[in-house]
């Protein structure tokens, strides 16, 4: 079996508390995506749970960007 991995696009979290330029970040990245918002912690633990959980998928990445790798 080959490992699989998960590649979050931006995420919310309490890390950019304080970050200079992180709420346009997030503006930037909620208005290109094509689901207009940026990721939650929630959307990235359920890509993994259901990655691990699964009992065929192997030698994956899977991107949890909102749609973010569509834009090319």
């Amino acid at each position: 079996m080959v490992d699989n991995a998960v590649a979050p696009g931006l995420v919310d979290t309490p890390w950019f508390d304080g970050v200079d330029g992180a709420d346009a970040a997030k503006a930037h990245v909620a208005g290109v995506v094509p689901l207009r918002r940026v990721g939650r912690a929630e959307d990235i633990a359920g890509a993994v749970h259901d990655l691990a959980h699964s009992s065929y998928i192997t030698g994956e990445v899977l991107l949890v960007d909102g749609g973010g790798h569509l834009l090319g």
